[in-house]
């Protein structure tokens, strides 16, 4: 038993995997106090920028977490480790999707919990894919410009298109959306459980 734990306990401590739960456990305090002071509970539209941005943050910081110190180990290595990365990436994006809803209780069917898990995974898609063909450590600007972008340009956009391209800002209900954010996660999640994330430089 201790044979098989330790190297799970290396590969976690490599991956900063430890320190990221730490970020994620603060994210979703960061969002819970942002979202009481948006007066969400008595217009959830309020919660619009907790419910994109959020998100967005903890989709960073499992981003970061993505860094391989050993890339050219990793790709000699015996066993597989799409397994590992699979259970890195499903594991934090789990969590962030079950913890950050605590800042949007309520209004299921606008801006509430499922638009908030949506996000979050929609994310984490567009940032793992990132990691692959940018680096874990600037795997948090793709999604940082599209939502970003989204959030400041689609006031006003109507039609099922834009329930497809603006998914961040979208309620919880909009198949488009979920559409999207599956899509995101599911290409991104795959092309990083196969390739891992770029080679970079050693962390200074």
């Amino acid at each position: 038993m201790t044979s098989v734990r330790k190297p799970l306990v290396l590969y976690a401590r490599s991956r900063t995997v430890p320190a990221t739960l730490a970020a994620l456990v603060a994210t979703a305090a960061f969002a819970v106090w942002a979202a009481a002071r948006l007066d969400g509970f008595l217009d959830p539209d309020r919660r619009v920028p907790v419910v994109a941005l959020a998100p967005l943050l903890a989709a960073a910081v499992i981003g970061v977490s993505l860094y391989s110190p050993s890339d050219e180990l990793d790709r000699t290595a015996v066993r597989p480790w799409w397994p590992r990365r699979l259970a890195q990436l499903a594991g934090l994006a789990a969590l962030a999707a079950v913890l950050l809803p605590l800042a949007v209780l309520g209004h299921p069917e606008t801006f509430g919990p499922p638009a908030v898990v949506r996000n979050t995974l929609g994310c984490t898609g567009v940032t793992a894919a990132a990691a692959v063909l940018l680096g874990a450590r600037l795997s948090w600007l793709p999604a940082f410009g599209y939502v970003s972008a989204v959030y400041l340009g689609s006031a006003g956009a109507r039609g099922s298109a834009a329930t497809v391209w603006a998914w961040p800002v979208q309620p919880g209900a909009q198949p488009g959306a979920w559409a999207a954010a599956l899509g995101a996660f599911a290409v991104g999640g795959a092309l990083y459980v196969v390739r891992g994330a770029r080679a970079e430089g050693p962390r200074g």
